[in-house]
């Protein structure tokens, strides 16, 4: 059975990601384990709450050595979330800039907006070629969040708008990321996730 490691660094409740992703045909192990999270044919890095409480999280684990060693090995990943948002160079927050992971070149930022937290539903725009939203009819996922990144160089990129137009979902060879929870978007983030584990 296809095996996935949730990454548990201390970023909020993952059961409902835990359950979604076991529907999804895995077999998922919650842990902070570096050899297991390396070794698992997939790493899902979850995040809620805010980027630099989530990047000292990782921090704590490793989660950045481990998310470049999966990465330099073709070893797919998937952010979710702040897990996306932690993939860039840099995140700024009430004013305060963190450096984030550094995967993705370009800085997450407020959305400019009128109201914030942007959280519903939102349609997305998917690119041509997108392995991760192949065949889903309904392209309607949840959002929940305030900051965003824009344009994100050398990806596949999946975009929305709330104020302006963000980026969505990204994906690059063996990285995948979504600003939306797909474990909260009914059929179409099942079959996102589906699309996913059978890639692996």
């Amino acid at each position: 059975m296809t095996t996935v490691v949730l990454l548990d660094y201390g970023s909020g409740n993952l059961r409902s990601a835990e359950r979604a992703l076991e529907r999804a045909g895995a077999q998922v192990e919650l842990t902070s384990d570096f050899t297991a999270a390396l070794e698992a044919d997939g790493l899902v890095v979850p995040g809620v709450g805010a980027f630099a409480a989530c990047m000292r999280g990782l921090n704590a684990v490793r989660g950045g050595t481990l998310v470049w060693d999966r990465l330099r090995k073709q070893r797919p990943v998937l952010g979710i979330c702040v897990g996306m948002q932690v993939l860039f160079e840099t995140g700024v927050e009430h004013g305060q800039q963190t450096e984030g992971m550094g995967v993705l070149a370009g800085s997450v930022t407020r959305l400019e907006a009128d109201v914030v937290p942007h959280m519903g539903w939102n349609t997305v725009q998917v690119p041509e070629g997108s392995r991760l939203l192949a065949g889903i009819e309904d392209q309607r996922f949840y959002f929940v969040h305030s900051y965003a990144a824009r344009e994100v160089p050398d990806t596949l990129t999946t975009t929305t708008e709330h104020g302006e137009r963000f980026a969505a979902a990204v994906e690059r060879g063996a990285l995948s990321a979504t600003q939306f929870h797909p474990e909260k978007s009914g059929d179409a983030g099942a079959a996102l996730l589906r699309n996913w584990v059978t890639s692996l």
